[in-house]
């Protein structure tokens, strides 16, 4: 077990990039362009920020007031007008600032709907060569941090962080003008000083949430890989070190978050050091001022008022800094996945396919995964209108190469594909999809019911469709003799469904989609005999008059091909006909002749008669 280890996540190692670039990209969501209602939420909530704490200001004021008009020796009218003006001001503050939340509800949520959206978009858009590199649970994690971030950035900055530097400068301005400069630069200075300490030591910090947030995508891809590959880790009775390896990253989070909380206490001490000191100072300049008769009772209680009014938002202040931070953080993370370029991509106008014959023609086509290690040199083949075309060839020659290259899953390093005389390159990537139907290895399916997996083929298609589909399939008696029919799930990837029965629900589904082209990607080499006889019965049924591309591993399910081509170490060594072949003598025969042994002793067909190379 020693000589297996876990490899990170790259994006886990990605270059940070600038808040400011983070936030950037973040206010077209916040302000989108022709989405009058959203600018209008965001107006409206602003405005309600400024009259929230115009209202809060002004009640020390009143209090002040109140105290004063109290204080007044043989005082026989209560001050009414005071007292209930320091009520509404009190009342006011609420109002608008519930009305501020119940109206940027909508500007928040939208931003998080779009920007996942864009994300998720975006991430569709990318190739094959993408997703095979990243690994999905880390990729998930990154995508929902992103989601909560946006909520809790727009939430903390616009309700927090915004109305408390407006109250700051508020309160600034009331002391130096009711009594002088020295409140207000007391006031400021305690400001600045407890901002700043907050910045630098969260920017410090900084460090620790960033280690803890790739550990924690590594030990949520771990735990998701092994749970994806359950059968395996039984098969092999691995799941003590499926556990360790979880544990030994969890170990690796503990002592980051660890570090994490620390630094936070040390923080939270350093701000309530700075706010006492500042309180402090106020309070003994307010006593001076009124033992030299320069302020009264109520302008101690209101110097004193302001200082608890502060202290509260300069508290969250670091809480609010923090999350920011951290906020900035987990956006930086999900951002970075909308700067992943494209890789293949329609051209500016393309135009869609279209499909006269179903013609296909490989031009001299070369292409290599790495360009180390070329895989497919300088290959030409054409496939006439309705014709059967098998390839065939060792593991690693080449030949599921050509079906991606086909789909435009990678394009070509050199050459062209062509259907109908239309270079796949200048078509649009969604008609030339939707022209091929696909019956991989391995059908993976949603899990969801047999019904939404199956429909997934044409979106909309009416049940009578979907059931003609499955009938064609020969799959409709065994959904109807489920207890559930058509709407019983499938469980995680279809793993409820025998292979027999996943294969006949993606012949079902390219019936349903229709397509002219068909790609057989070794659809029943995984199935046993008897099982696979009847498939390919049903994959003769469906390719009637479609051009068929067929990648085989079991060459007696191609003898009927109209065409088929032997590809070794990425070229075309042998083509024709099952009996040209055989005649000719060369690796096809042998290959045949090996495989027919085999039958011969048992049931089951293992080996495909090709010596295997290094992997597709």
């Amino acid at each position: 077990m020693r000589g297996l280890s876990y490899s990170p996540d790259q994006a886990d190692t990605t270059r940070p990039r600038g808040d400011l670039q983070v936030i950037k990209t973040l206010l077209p969501f916040l302000w989108p362009k022709g989405d009058s209602e959203i600018r209008l939420r965001v107006v409206v909530a602003v405005a309600c920020i400024f009259l929230a704490k115009g209202a809060t200001v002004v009640m020390p004021i009143y209090l002040g007031q109140s105290v004063d008009a109290l204080g007044v020796k043989d005082v026989a009218v209560i001050p009414v007008a005071l007292i209930v003006s320091y009520g509404l001001a009190r009342f006011l503050s609420q109002f608008f600032a519930q009305v501020r939340d119940a109206v940027f509800a909508k500007v928040g949520v939208r931003a998080v709907r779009r920007s996942a959206g864009a994300v998720l978009a975006h991430l569709h858009r990318l190739s094959l060569r993408f997703h095979l590199d990243r690994r999905t649970g880390g990729l998930s994690r990154s995508i929902e941090r992103g989601m909560a971030a946006i909520d809790s950035l727009v939430s903390i900055t616009l309700f927090n962080l915004a109305p408390t530097i407006l109250e700051v400068l508020m309160v600034f301005g009331i002391l130096w003008r009711r009594f002088d400069l020295s409140f207000g630069i007391a006031t400021l200075v305690t400001v600045i000083i407890y901002t700043a300490f907050t910045v630098l030591t969260t920017d410090w910090r900084l460090q620790f949430r960033r280690e803890s947030n790739a550990l924690d995508n590594r030990a949520n891809t771990r735990a998701i890989d092994s749970l994806l590959n359950y059968e395996t880790v039984k098969t092999y009775g691995n799941e003590a070190w499926e556990v360790a390896e979880y544990d030994r990253v969890m170990s690796r989070y503990e002592t980051a978050a660890v570090r994490n909380q620390s630094s936070l206490a040390a923080l939270n001490i350093g701000q309530g050091f700075i706010i006492a000191i500042g309180a402090g100072v106020l309070m003994v300049m307010a006593a001076q001022g009124r033992l030299a008769h320069r302020m009264s009772v109520g302008d101690f209680i209101l110097v004193n008022t302001y200082m608890l009014q502060l202290a509260q938002p300069l508290n969250f202040f670091g809480f609010v800094y923090r999350n920011i931070k951290q906020a900035l953080v987990d956006l930086e993370k999900m951002f970075d996945l909308l700067d992943v370029s494209e890789e293949i991509k329609d051209k500016p106008n393309a135009p869609p396919l279209v499909i006269s014959g179903g013609e296909v023609r490989f031009e001299n086509v070369s292409f290599a995964y790495d360009p180390r290690r070329p895989i497919l040199k300088n290959m030409s083949f054409t496939i006439a209108p309705g014709q059967m075309v098998a390839f065939v060839g060792a593991t690693g020659s080449g030949k599921s190469t050509i079906g991606r290259l086909l789909f435009r899953y990678y394009d070509v390093t050199a050459g062209r594909i062509l259907i109908d005389g239309q270079d796949v390159r200048d078509v649009t990537q969604d008609s030339l999809r939707r022209a091929i139907g696909i019956v991989p290895q391995d059908t993976v399916l949603f899990n969801d019911t047999i019904h939404y997996n199956l429909a997934y083929a044409k979106i909309g298609a009416a049940d009578t469709e979907i059931e003609k589909a499955a009938e064609l399939a020969h799959i409709h008696k065994f959904i109807v003799s489920l207890p559930d029919g058509y709407k019983t799930a499938v469980g995680e990837r279809g793993l409820k469904l025998s292979g027999g029965e996943k294969q006949r629900i993606a012949i079902a589904r390219v019936i349903l989609k229709g397509s002219p082209l068909l790609l057989f990607d070794e659809a029943t080499s995984a199935l046993d005999t008897h099982t696979e006889k009847d498939i390919q019965a049903n994959l003769r049924e469906v390719s009637v008059g479609r051009t068929t591309v067929v990648i085989a591993h079991r060459l007696s399910t191609i003898v009927d091909a109209d065409q088929i081509l032997v590809v070794d170490q990425g070229t075309i060594v042998e083509r024709g006909t099952h009996d040209e072949l055989l005649r000719k003598g060369g690796l096809y025969a042998a290959a045949w002749e090996k495989q027919q042994k085999t039958m011969a002793l048992a049931d089951e067909v293992s080996g495909d008669g090709f010596a295997v190379k290094a992997a597709e």
